[in-house]
């Protein structure tokens, strides 16, 4: 499920032992042949309901989360990449500080290229002075107040048109797609 290079937790789904083994064996009561082949069923279906989890993991390097976003429309049975569900991945930019007005820019270390689909792009700041917290993007009604946050190819950029700087811890995540 995850892509090479991509860390996540997964558990295997492949066959742990082959069921003809278990029937293969002598000596053994066909009630305990029958309580394996039960047991393997329920491992194997626990790992994949423990795959499909989302996990809450939020670290500075690609993380493989768990959420599968449906298969891209452009792929079919007939296109050289079948339909397959699209791991999700998610990176964490640590911020630092708002700027005090105007843009600044935090370089996010991802290698985008154009089969890149962004999911969601959200951050949040602390003034752990003042114990204020605000989500980013933050909209208001006082345009001056509001705060815009946007990914480039090689940063992230939050832009303020006020002073926000005694916000000085700021988490951007970012969760993409890799096609």
């Amino acid at each position: 499920m995850a892509t090479s290079g991509t860390y996540g937790s997964f558990i295997p789904t492949t066959n742990i032992w082959d069921v003809n083994q278990v029937n293969d064996l002598e000596n053994v009561q066909p009630e305990l042949k029958e309580l394996l082949v039960r047991l393997y069923q329920n491992l194997n279906r626990m790992s994949l309901a423990l795959n499909t989890k989302d996990s809450g993991y939020y670290v500075t390097n690609e993380f493989a989360t768990g959420q599968n976003f449906f298969p891209n429309p452009a792929n079919s049975s007939a296109t050289p990449q079948g339909p397959v569900f699209r791991q999700v991945i998610r990176a964490v930019v640590n911020f630092g500080a708002l700027p005090v007005t105007g843009a600044k820019s935090v370089p996010h270390n991802l290698t985008i290229t154009p089969g890149f689909t962004f999911t969601c792009i959200y951050a949040t700041s602390s003034n752990t002075s003042g114990l204020e917290y605000i989500p980013i993007p933050y909209a208001t009604n006082t345009a001056n107040d509001a705060i815009e946050l946007y990914v480039t190819s090689e940063n992230v950029v939050i832009t303020t048109a006020s002073d926000y700087s005694a916000y000085t811890v700021t988490y951007v995540i970012l969760e993409y797609i890799k096609s």
